[in-house]
């Protein structure tokens, strides 16, 4: 998640003191994305040099700064909840190498990897299926960001599934087939 941006969206309401800004973000994301305040005056100061913000106390020592929005600033965050994430490469996933490393392993049970993380990933499922409920129907927030890492947590139970019966049906071909490269196919010119 961009911090600038939350921040910026966060300004579009009324001007804010860093604080302030700190304790909204962690309401707004459900509380599961803790932010050092630390982070948000480093970033507050970054957005005032771009000219996205700018401080009403500037140059008076000792006293807390309170922050708002500039016209750049609001077309940036504008700009920002309109623009769809990249689609790049896929990230890198470490459970993802941790399975393509054991599967050139001598004497390690890849089923028995997969199973545990599969444990593991459920039991979070049911934290986080626990804490939705237990959340009040007003917030809102707080729902979207449960139902999102339950959708996430999900789909990695899904390719877990789907490795545990692509290697099941590769159990029985020699141990070089499941690693051979795919041969060139298309007719020769």
């Amino acid at each position: 998640m961009s911090i600038r941006h939350a921040i910026l969206a966060l300004l579009t309401e009324a001007p804010k003191y860093g604080l302030q800004l700190r304790q909204e973000f962690e309401a707004r994301t459900g509380e599961v994305w803790p932010l050092n305040v630390g982070q948000v005056y480093t970033t507050l100061q970054r957005l005032e040099r771009e000219g996205h913000v700018e401080s009403d106390d500037a140059g008076r020592e000792g006293t807390q700064k309170r922050y708002r929005l500039t016209a750049d600033g609001e077309r940036e965050v504008h700009s920002w909840l309109r623009t769809p994430p990249d689609a790049g490469p896929p990230p890198r996933d470490e459970l993802v190498m941790k399975v393509q490393v054991a599967m050139r392993l001598p004497q390690v049970d890849v089923t028995e990897i997969l199973q545990a993380h599969r444990r593991r990933i459920i039991e979070e499922m049911q934290r986080y299926t626990h804490l939705k409920a237990d959340a009040v129907p007003e917030d809102i927030g707080l729902g979207l960001v449960v139902d999102a890492e339950l959708f996430r947590l999900e789909a990695v139970v899904r390719w877990l599934d789907s490795t545990d019966a692509r290697l099941a049906s590769h159990a029985t071909l020699p141990a070089d087939a499941t690693t051979a490269a795919p041969t060139d196919s298309s007719p020769a010119r």
